[in-house]
């Protein structure tokens, strides 16, 4: 199987290939295919916004498309930064920045209230009428500072026991991660969707 990655971003595409390819599912960037194409997520939910990017990129090639939508949801702060987590600090995609106002923002609240979950919702689009949708979640809590240089975005800060996501190798992450968990539920979907077409007619 062939499909889009709705993604520019090197790390992201990295994590879908760890976990899709022992389904011999091979997964091109969007970045290689239409670049300058970006649609504008005006959804109000991380799967919102999923199917806004998948659908979006399915028009445009008439390729089968892969988009999720993800962030991190912290309890002392209702949620936020949710849906907005790339653009937290107002500048897209600034980890740096989104990273320090997260630390301002908690620097009052106590350790035991720092609770936080990354959740990722993933969107296949097959056709425009064939949408297929699944979800992940980690739970974890904020650190006060930095830990570790692998991983990216949130990574350094998201503690899950006493290392951060930043502090774990690829597979270890994958094993725990909000993306990790919500691609082995499309895994699943997608090897049963596949038995099925095979065993059509018999």
């Amino acid at each position: 199987m062939y499909f889009i990655l709705a993604t520019g971003n090197p790390h992201k595409v990295e994590e879908v290939r760890r976990i899709l390819e022992p389904l011999y599912i091979d997964i091109v960037p969007q970045s290689e295919i239409c670049p300058d194409l970006e649609p504008e997520e005006t959804g109000s939910t991380f799967a919102e916004n999923a199917e806004i990017k998948a659908r979006a990129i399915y028009e445009a090639t008439g390729i089968p498309t892969i988009a999720d939508d993800s962030g991190l949801a912290v309890d002392a702060l209702a949620g936020a930064p949710g849906i907005y987590s790339a653009r937290y600090a107002g500048e897209q995609g600034n980890s740096r920045k989104n990273n320090e106002k997260l630390l301002r923002e908690l620097s009052e609240v106590p350790e035991e209230k720092r609770t936080a979950r990354f959740i990722c919702s993933v969107c296949v689009c097959f056709s425009e009428d064939d949408i297929l949708h699944c979800e992940g979640c980690c739970e974890g809590a904020i650190a006060r500072e930095y830990h570790g240089d692998n991983g990216f975005g949130y990574d350094p800060l998201f503690m899950v026991g006493e290392r951060s996501f930043a502090e774990l190798s690829g597979e270890e992450k994958d094993k725990v991660s909000h993306r990790g968990n919500a691609l082995r539920k499309l895994a699943a979907l997608l090897k049963e969707r596949k038995e099925n077409e095979q065993n059509v007619g018999f």
